[in-house]
């Protein structure tokens, strides 16, 4: 078998009734001939599109084929009992140049139950937002079914939504029931379980190009809604240079964004796990064990628990996203 090494993948690109254009102009991927792209698919092991490895040895080999040969010095043994062969994130890079749809995803119990799958906890990182730039996350008040049922019907369930303002730098963890949705003029990378399992509540009445409203999951939706209200939605933290600082920490991922302008060298030996990088700003090399890999704005990799030690090195600077499950 061939020696693991950081691993691209290549972008996966999905048009969306509400995609824009800041994945080709902000970013610098070229989506083709699709007419707008709201999702970039990073670093995938859904069953339905599958990651492949991008270049070097292990180039057309997907990520399914890569953690089923090499198991635990893919993604760390404590990871790979956990898991088996699912890759357990998937990583997203999403432009929003209209409002998504309101919605919610079930836990791991309510998505087992129903769909044979994992649950969908997530993390949204905001790169960049328009003026005036809003976002949806939870309650604004505590609410029961009933109550959510009525406004939902009523036509006015926002009025019990919490609505922020939103400015780049901006991190929201969204555990599975948390109602959401992105708001238009917003590009985010998002760090989230492996599942593909979305309940959407409501729509706004738009329909796609052949005059069609896209499904609701009204009934599915219920049980899977987390009714009550939390002191705070956004997650606080204190930006800074040169230093890991931490993000998220959750059963299903940690994340942490490292802002620099200087070289820096990582030791992963104690690390029982992959780490996933995902670049919002300029550009490294990693070096490695062996090799090294360049690394730009809008790429995303994974670094193989069998490769523990790297330096980061840079001319101009580089922000990245750090994630791993602990």
């Amino acid at each position: 078998m061939s020696q693991l090494y950081p691993l691209k993948f290549k972008t996966i690109y999905k048009d969306k009734i509400w995609g824009g254009q800041k994945i080709k102009t902000y970013l610098h991927k070229d989506f083709g001939d699709l007419p707008n792209c709201g999702e970039t698919w990073e670093v995938s092991g859904v069953k339905s599109d599958v990651s492949v490895v991008a270049d070097g040895e292990l180039a057309g080999q997907s990520l399914a084929d890569l953690l089923e040969q090499y198991k635990g010095e893919l993604v760390g043994e404590a990871v790979y009992n956990r898991f088996g062969n699912t890759f357990p994130l998937l990583v997203k890079f999403i432009d929003a140049a209209d409002d998504l749809s309101i919605q919610v995803h079930p836990d791991d119990t309510l998505a087992k139950e129903r769909h044979n799958s994992f649950g969908k906890t997530e993390m949204w990182y905001v790169i960049e937002a328009d003026p005036g730039a809003t976002l949806i996350a939870g309650f604004n008040q505590d609410v029961n079914e009933q109550v959510y049922v009525d406004k939902l019907n009523s036509g006015n369930l926002t009025d019990i939504l919490n609505k922020e303002d939103i400015k780049a730098g901006d991190v929201f963890f969204l555990p599975a029931g948390r109602v959401h949705t992105i708001g238009k003029g917003l590009l985010i990378a998002e760090i989230q379980q492996t599942s593909d399992i979305t309940y959407r509540i409501y729509d706004f009445d738009r329909v796609d190009d052949k005059g069609q409203k896209r499904e609701l999951h009204t009934e599915e939706a219920l049980a899977a809604i987390d009714y009550k209200k939390y002191p705070e939605y956004k997650t606080q933290y204190q930006p800074k240079q040169n230093e890991t600082v931490p993000l998220v920490s959750c059963p299903y991922f940690t994340t942490n964004v490292l802002d620099y302008t200087e070289n820096v060298s990582k030791d992963y030996s104690a690390f029982d796990s992959f780490v996933i990088y995902v670049c919002l700003e300029g550009e490294f090399e990693i070096k490695y064990n062996g090799g090294s890999v360049s690394v730009k704005m809008g790429d995303s990799l994974v670094i193989p628990n069998s490769v523990n030690q790297v330096e980061l090195t840079t001319t101009n600077g580089f922000k990245i996203l750090e994630s791993y499950i602990a």
